[in-house]
Order: structure tokens, then C-alpha cells, then sequence
């Protein structure tokens, strides 16, 4: 039950972060229409879409890729619908008759009917842009999201996992309801007041068309990652210390190593202790390997070595990256490696020709293994989207880092990981 909570209490705090932005047009495109026939329906659709994707994502077969992939294309043509319907229904169904028919349908601005005709259709509409919504909507991996994701990428689907992933999207359609009942009202008084309904329309079409653009392109999640991101993570962090008690002993631990500082003469930075947590992992088990032929940990002996865990639609890991490839680009020639294990959150993410597309686009030139079936993962007993962990010269992991921040303390740790090796006269 615990676990169920926390899932609640985490969709709640999606609204905070920016990552929800998106999926706004699209929920608010509907708020001059009733709540219980409209707002309700689509919020539901929203959530239990999520919960249904969120589950398939966890099936690591090309048919689940594939079917991700086409709901997400025939959601981004009922919301560019949707969204040309409220810009100019009449003047854009002459241009472009079947695809504005079916956005107007969608707003029961096409048709008369009877009341109750009229009261059912407006709740299936609501729900299918609920749906189109969800199958959009690819929220920010937080601690508690993170926690649930790893469970389905690891157990595979279960019903536990598809409600806990309805529980994390009910809590989000319940701080975003709360947003549209205000926001409602907010458009019922302006429109009395100012009479700017036809424009308060219109620019909730350009909105959804604009979130349909960004989404469709992928610029979203890269102009997102230059948002400040810390959204509602450090009260998710907060809630699972104190339900810490309550929850499964495989929840992921939310404190991170510290090293300790040691002053040293001649020194102006203090040297660190940087204790030895074990032999580096196997990093066997990827499909794919992106930018270089399959690396193994006996290979890279002799050189110190950054493992990222990353994933291209995580905005947190794009927030971590311009730090990864400064650091790729400084210290490669020193005999630092960075490698990239890209594990994938959401089931377009497995796609490798959309992981290839990321390392172009986020100038990505390190090797970069693709572990759909999170092999490497386990491997290291990773639990965070990003997580770094740094191997020295001998394969030994010193230390890790998990999430954003801690750069300068993260590069000091390659410095000093350099310089033991070359001390030592390893190859590097």
C-alpha cells in the first residue's frame, strides 16, 4: 500500500516540474466545456493510457516498439486536429476537409444532436483526447517514477506494475484537474468580462498545435532541458526517507557516496578518499553498441572509465550531458573512456534508429551501449536516470554519483583517478 501512495503522491508532484508542460495545451484545449463531461473524461484517458504505455513499455519486443510508435503517430494527428479545429474551424475544414472534420467532431463544434447524444459523445471525445494525451505525455523520472520504472524494466509487465504506473497517473490527472477547474473559471470570467472568447480559442489552438509540433519533432525534452528542473524531486526524496521504513527493502537508495575531503600540502584543491566499491560490472548483454565495436571491462584496464547511464527523453540526463561530453572531450586524450548505456525509459526509447537519431542530435560521440534489456543495469544494481559511475585504471568502481549537480566534485574525481593512474605507470 505504501508503494501505491508514494506512486499517488508522485504523479501530484508532476506538476511541478517542467516536464509536464507539453500535455498542457492538450488539457487545457478543453476548458471552456463542462468538467464532468470534459475535463474528467479526459484526465482518465490520460492517466490510464499512461499506465497501459508505461506497462508495454516493459515488454522488450519489436512489436511493442512498433505499436508505441503508431499509437504516437495517430495521437499526433487527433491532437493536430484538435488543435486546427480551434484555430480556424471553418476556414481550415475547406483546406483540409478530413482532417478538421474529425478535430471538430472531437470538439462537438460540428454536429447538433440530442442532449443525451450530445452529453455521450462529448465524453468519448474528451476521452480519446484523453488517450491521445497519454500516449504523448512521457513525464520526468523522478526518485518515485524512477522507482516504478525499474521495477517493470526489471520484473517485465505485472499487474502490480500497470496500478502502481495508474496510481502515479491518477495523481498527476489530479493536480492537473485542479489546474483546470481554476483555469475554467478564470475563462468563464474573462470571457464575461472581456468578451475574448474567439481569441482565448484561438490561442489555445495555436498552443496544442505548438505542443503537437514540438512533441512530433522532439523539441520538447531539448528545450525543456534548459529549464531548471528540480520540480517537486527533492520532496519525492523527502517522502520516500520518511515512508523509507514502510517500503520494500528493493527500494533504491536515495543518498548518494560522499567522498571525503583529506587536506595536502602543496595542494589548493583537498585530495579525496575515494574508497574501492568492488570490480567494475560486465558490460555485456547490450543489443547494440553506437559509436565504437562492443567494449568489456578487461579492454578498458589501463584506463579510467566514466559509465553514464543515460536515456535520450530523460530531461534530466540532458541536463547532465554537456558536462559528460566536456569531459569526454577534455580528458580522452589523458585516458579517460566514457561510455554511454543508454536504458530506456519509455518503449519509443528502445527504438535504436531514434537512439541513433539522439547521438547526432546531442552531438554524442563517445561509445554508447544500447541496453533495451537492461543488462548492464543489473549488472551494476542501478536504480537512477542519470547515473555515473567512475572505474579506475585498475577496475576498481570508486565512486558514483546519482542524478544531476555535483560536476565540479564528479571532474575533480577524473583528475585525481588520472593521476593515480599515471603514478602507478598503467598504460592509459
Amino acid at each position: 500500500m505504501t508503494l501505491f501512495i508514494l506512486a499517488y503522491l508522485g504523479g501530484a508532484l508532476t506538476i511541478l516540474a517542467p516536464c509536464i508542460l507539453p500535455v498542457v495545451p492538450f488539457v487545457f484545449a478543453r476548458v471552456d466545456q463542462p468538467f464532468h463531461k470534459s475535463g474528467l473524461p479526459l484526465l482518465a484517458g490520460m492517466a490510464l493510457t499512461f499506465a497501459v504505455v508505461g506497462t508495454l513499455g516493459a515488454v522488450a519486443g519489436d512489436w511493442a516498439v512498433a505499436a508505441n510508435d503508431y499509437g504516437r503517430m495517430a495521437a499526433i494527428a487527433v491532437l493536430a486536429a484538435m488543435g486546427l479545429a480551434l484555430l480556424a474551424p471553418q476556414g481550415a475544414e475547406r483546406l483540409t476537409r478530413p482532417l478538421v472534420a474529425l478535430g471538430s467532431r472531437l470538439l462537438n463544434i460540428a454536429h447538433t444532436r440530442t442532449p443525451t447524444a450530445e452529453a455521450s459523445s462529448q465524453v468519448g471525445a474528451s476521452f480519446l483526447i484523453g488517450v491521445a494525451t497519454g500516449l504523448l505525455w512521457a513525464p520526468c523520472a523522478g526518485p518515485i517514477l524512477g522507482l516504478i520504472l525499474t521495477g517493470a524494466a526489471l520484473q517485465g509487465p505485472s499487474a502490480q506494475t500497470s496500478l502502481l504506473l495508474l496510481a502515479y497517473g491518477a495523481g498527476a490527472a489530479t493536480s492537473l484537474a485542479l489546474a483546470l477547474r481554476l483555469g475554467g473559471r478564470f475563462f468563464a470570467a474573462m470571457k464575461r468580462s472581456l468578451g475574448i472568447g474567439e481569441w482565448f480559442r484561438k490561442g489555445l489552438g495555436v498552443a496544442v498545435l505548438a505542443g503537437v509540433a514540438a512533441v512530433a519533432l522532439g523539441l520538447d525534452t531539448g528545450l525543456l532541458a534548459q529549464w531548471p528542473s528540480a520540480g517537486g524531486n527533492p520532496v519525492e526524496k523527502q517522502l520516500l526517507e520518511r515512508l523509507k521504513p514502510m517500503a520494500p527493502t528493493s527500494a533504491p537508495p536515495v543518498a548518494e557516496q560522499r567522498p571525503v575531503m583529506v587536506p595536502a600540502q602543496a595542494r589548493t584543491t583537498p585530495r579525496l578518499v575515494l574508497p574501492d566499491e568492488g570490480a567494475v560490472p560486465p558490460l555485456t548483454g547490450a543489443v547494440a553498441w553506437l559509436n565504437s565495436p562492443p567494449l568489456t571491462a578487461e579492454q578498458l584496464r589501463g584506463k579510467v572509465v566514466l559509465v553514464d547511464f543515460w536515456t535520450f527523453g530523460c530531461i534530466n540526463c540532458r541536463n547532465a550531458l554537456p558536462y559528460v561530453r566536456e569531459w569526454h572531450r577534455k580528458y580522452k586524450d589523458q585516458g579517460l573512456v566514457v561510455v554511454g548505456v543508454h536504458a530506456p525509459e519509455f518503449a519509443y526509447e528502445k527504438n535504436i534508429n531514434n537512439v541513433r537519431r539522439a547521438l547526432k542530435d546531442l552531438g554524442i560521440e563517445f561509445p554508447v551501449a544500447v541496453d533495451n534489456n537492461f543488462a548492464i543495469w543489473r549488472a551494476f544494481d542501478n536504480n537512477y536516470w542519470p547515473a555515473h559511475y567512475f572505474i579506475d585504471a585498475q577496475g576498481r568502481v570508486r565512486f558514483h554519483h546519482f542524478g544531476e549537480g555535483a560536476y565540479e566534485k564528479s571532474e575533480q574525481v577524473i583528475q585525481q583517478l588520472l593521476e593515480e593512474a599515471r603514478k602507478e605507470n598503467k598504460p592509459v
